[in-house]
């Protein structure tokens, strides 16, 4: 039987994710911290995503088909709505963790400001690992909001969120987005809350051409423009306060625009 004071509640969303299930399981069942659950949440997949989950037998993993297909954004937020913890991290079922990820970041919430707390991480594709997420600079720690909206520097796998951090928005992810409801999540976080940073690598995301990222990147500056609308309405004099914020992020939907009409052959 499944016990209710949790410290770690694992959120794994997966559509068709089973070509690299068991290798993201894995990783969490290899944790040198062991205080958590894993809430996996099929977002209504065709392929053989339940048969691999459910051949685990942990009674920390739990499994949830979702009753339909939905943004990414609110699976997320179904997923976590299932969950105890006092802490919740994210794992995709394309992404790996370090064996001592959760243990060596738990610790960082000893500081009642600290809302997330990120770590290094290594992007990687089917010929290996090519980039170290912060190996040339470190990210900014403390109150990080105009960093943090600026340019976004945080990978998803990488995140741990204290609960009543969570608690303490308005709405967690916004099912609107398809592509940067991380983004927006964490900004908003970021206004409120502190973010800490372990200096090591404990994470490893997956680059693929299926993942959403490289597939619709013509809804990413849609989005981008959703959000400062968002910001606009709930922070005061957001639009002089972070104006040199704004303009960095038009001037990111301006250059995604462009590639998106140079690759459809468009003056």
């Amino acid at each position: 039987m499944q016990k209710d004071n949790i410290c770690v509640s694992i959120i794994m969303n997966c559509y068709n994710g089973g070509k690299y299930i068991n290798e993201a399981i894995d990783s969490v069942l290899a944790q040198t911290f062991q205080d958590w659950e894993l809430i996996f949440w099929d977002n209504q997949s065709s392929d053989n995503s339940a048969k691999i989950l459910q051949s685990y037998e942990d009674e920390r993993i739990q499994y949830y088909l979702s009753e339909k297909f939905t943004s990414l954004g609110e699976a997320r937020n179904q997923a976590i709505m299932k969950s105890k913890g006092e802490f919740i991290a994210f794992l995709d079922c394309d992404d790996l963790w370090m064996l001592d990820k959760l243990e060596k970041q738990i610790p960082l919430f000893n500081d009642s400001k600290v809302g997330l707390v990120i770590c290094d991480t290594y992007f990687f594709n089917e010929k290996g690992v090519f980039k170290q997420l912060y190996k040339k600079n470190k990210p900014p720690v403390g109150n990080v909001f105009s960093e943090l909206l600026g340019e976004y520097f945080v990978s998803l796998e990488t995140a741990v969120i204290r609960r009543t951090a969570l608690n303490s928005l308005d709405h967690w992810f916004d099912p609107r987005f398809d592509v940067i409801e991380e983004y927006d999540l964490f900004v908003r976080l970021g206004f409120h809350w502190h973010l800490a940073y372990v200096n090591e690598v404990l994470a490893q995301w997956r680059v693929h051409r299926s993942s959403l990222t490289w597939s619709r990147s013509e809804i990413f500056p849609l989005e981008r423009r959703l959000m400062l609308s968002k910001l606009m309405e709930s922070i005061p004099d957001f639009d002089q306060t972070y104006a040199n914020e704004i303009k960095r992020i038009e001037r990111i939907c301006f250059l995604e625009e462009a590639q998106i009409a140079w690759k459809e052959k468009r003056n």
